[in-house]
């Protein structure tokens, strides 16, 4: 990894202080209740506290036979222990068998254990194994210890013990363990309502027929899957001209509507001369220069209540440039503890340069073909990592993140990595 030479000081904020300006204005969205088979892909704005103990019963953790102890603890195979079944307890049994010496009920997994048993033997340590339930129990090992097999009532979680904290992304392992402690609602923050508008007189439709010096427009497919993906409700989604009275028109709609928390728009941010959402924003929000490629030319601000973000036009500074700044800023309004993408450090299978000064987001493909030792490589052809590149993003499932210190990555150099899924 070649270190670049330090440069001049610029007028260029860092991603992180861009980033820390845009999480500053962010408030997390009121709070709602939720019934858990609702909840998926919501954040929790409260924590959650078991309602009852987990598990709620002792109960026994096999197939077997509830026993005392002291009847079979030296059970072996030369010298078993024969004893009298006196009940069947399946799952869901509410009966309470009294065991004395020489007395057993068969149970089954997750059944309640008798009151009086001390130990669960397992059929497979039994001479005949699962057989009529009144038939004797012939034990030939002898259970390790006292309480052997037997889960005991809230060694998992005591009621009133917290099962997941505020700012907890629900999915399904969480949903389930809060609908094992008798919870069937939360209280969720709102997700944020968003509005997604592309900018640019070239763009046409996906699939519709090209005129010279048009292009198929691709950005608000991907910022309202991003969107969506980060938990986001996208409830406009619209394409205007680079004049600049459709694109205002266009915006005081989205903000008159009182369902909109962010705006996010893409094109018309940067210095030449048709940059429709500077020419009618200039003076309402802030328009900057970040240290990052692709993703240089920035806008942000607040108009009332809403989040407005302008990013560059290109598909590849869209997508970098949602990743540094909108989706942080989408999952602090739905409260969430981590705002950032997993990072790993992986190993480089290519070489590329970057520009020196500015923080490099090279969209990669991980090679997972060997579970110790991932490594990663540029998913476009060329191992660019320019602006003006979209179909390269298929193929890529990650970031390397490069500092702005560094000129050049070798093949083999150690890289943060930011994974995608």
């Amino acid at each position: 990894m070649r270190i670049a030479p330090p440069l001049a000081p610029s007028a260029m904020l860092t991603v992180e202080e861009q980033r820390a300006k845009v999480l500053a204005a962010v408030r997390p969205l009121d709070a709602e209740r939720v019934p858990i088979t609702q909840a998926a892909g919501r954040t929790l704005a409260l924590p959650v506290h078991a309602r009852v103990d987990v598990p709620l019963f002792d109960n026994s953790a096999m197939d077997g036979y509830a026993v005392l102890f002291t009847d079979v603890e030296s059970a072996t195979a030369e010298h078993p222990v024969a004893l009298r079944v006196i009940a069947d307890l399946p799952a869901g049994s509410d009966e309470d068998p009294e065991l004395s010496a020489g007395l057993a009920a068969r149970i089954m997994t997750g059944a309640p254990a008798p009151r009086t048993a001390t130990a669960v033997v397992p059929f497979e340590h039994t001479r005949d194994g699962l057989q009529a339930w009144d038939a004797s129990a012939v034990v030939t090992t002898a259970p390790l210890r006292e309480g052997a097999h037997i889960r005991r009532r809230g060694e998992e979680l005591p009621a009133g013990a917290v099962v997941a904290p505020a700012g907890t992304l629900l999915g399904a392992l969480q949903l389930t363990s809060i609908a094992a402690t008798g919870i069937d609602t939360v209280q969720a923050h709102r997700r944020p309502r968003v509005a997604v508008v592309s900018t640019g007189s070239e763009l046409a439709a996906p699939g519709a027929d090209l005129t010279r010096g048009q292009i198929p427009e691709s950005n608000s497919v991907l910022l309202a899957a991003l969107c969506s993906e980060a938990g986001a409700d996208v409830v406009s989604v619209d394409t205007v001209t680079d004049e600049d009275a459709a694109f205002t028109a266009l915006l005081d709609r989205a903000l008159d509507d009182d369902r909109v928390d962010v705006v996010v728009t893409s094109g018309g941010v940067s210095a030449g001369a048709h940059e429709v959402v500077k020419n009618v924003l200039r003076d309402r929000i802030e328009f900057v220069a970040v240290a990052m490629q692709p993703g240089r030319p920035q806008a942000f601000g607040c108009l009332g209540d809403a989040l407005v973000f302008g990013l560059p036009g290109n598909p590849a500074s869209v997508a970098a440039s949602f990743e540094a700044f909108v989706r942080p800023a989408l999952l602090a309004l739905q409260g969430r503890a981590a705002t950032q993408r997993p990072m790993l450090r992986l190993a480089t299978a290519a070489a590329w340069r970057s520009p020196a000064g500015r923080q490099q987001y090279v969209p990669v493909t991980l090679d997972r073909s060997d579970p110790a030792a991932w490594t990663v490589r540029p998913a476009a052809a060329d191992r660019s990592s320019g602006a003006h590149l979209a179909a390269g993003l298929a193929r890529a499932d990650a970031y390397a993140v490069v500092p702005s210190d560094v000129s050049a990555v070798a093949a083999g150099d150690l890289v943060d990595v930011m994974l995608l899924s």
